[in-house]
C-alpha cells in the first residue's frame, strides 16, 4: 500500500502495517522496543549504551529488523516544558532522519521508566521495557 507523502498515517488502520521501533533515550542508556510484524504490540527488545556507536547500533537493528517508522520517547519537564534530554532527543531525532531516512514520532514519556520498574522491578532490561511502554502507547494512540 502506497501512503501519501503527508497526512495522519494512522487514518489508514490496519491497513497500514509495518514493524516499528520505540526508543526510551537516556543519557548513560537507551532502550529499544520493537513491534510484531504487524505494528500492533510492543516487546522490549535491547537496552544499547549511550556513547559513539549509538547510532550504528540503532541503525543495523533497524535494517536486521526491517523497521518501517520510530517512535522516540518525548522528554518533557513536569509542567510540560523542554529539559535537557529533550534537546539531546531532538537531535537524535534528525541525526536518525538524516541516516535512515524514515518516519519518525514523538511520544509523551513522563514516567515510562518508572512504570517499567513498578511492573517487573529494576533489572538490565529496564529501559528496553520503558522503550516498549512507550511504543504501545503510540500504536493505542494511533488505532
Amino acid at each position: 500500500m502506497i501512503l501519501p507523502e503527508s497526512g495522519d498515517k494512522s487514518k489508514y488502520g490496519m491497513l497500514f502495517c509495518m514493524r516499528l521501533m520505540g526508543i526510551d533515550y537516556g543519557t548513560k542508556r537507551v532502550g529499544i522496543a520493537l513491534s510484531d510484524d504487524k505494528g500492533l504490540m510492543a516487546f522490549p527488545h535491547t537496552v544499547l549504551p549511550n556513547d559513539a556507536s549509538l547510532m550504528k547500533k540503532i541503525e543495523e537493528i533497524a535494517l536486521r529488523e526491517k523497521v518501517g517508522q520510530i517512535v522516540i520517547g518525548h522528554s518533557l519537564d513536569r509542567k510540560g516544558g523542554t529539559n535537557a534530554v529533550h534537546d539531546l532527543v531532538m537531535d537524535l531525532v534528525q541525526d536518525l532522519t538524516l541516516q535512515l531516512g524514515l518516519p519518525i514520532e514523538l511520544e509523551p514519556e513522563q514516567y515510562t521508566t518508572q512504570e517499567a520498574i513498578r511492573f517487573q522491578g529494576r533489572t538490565d532490561m529496564t529501559d528496553a521495557a520503558a522503550a516498549s511502554i512507550i511504543l504501545n502507547s503510540y500504536i493505542t494512540r494511533t488505532k
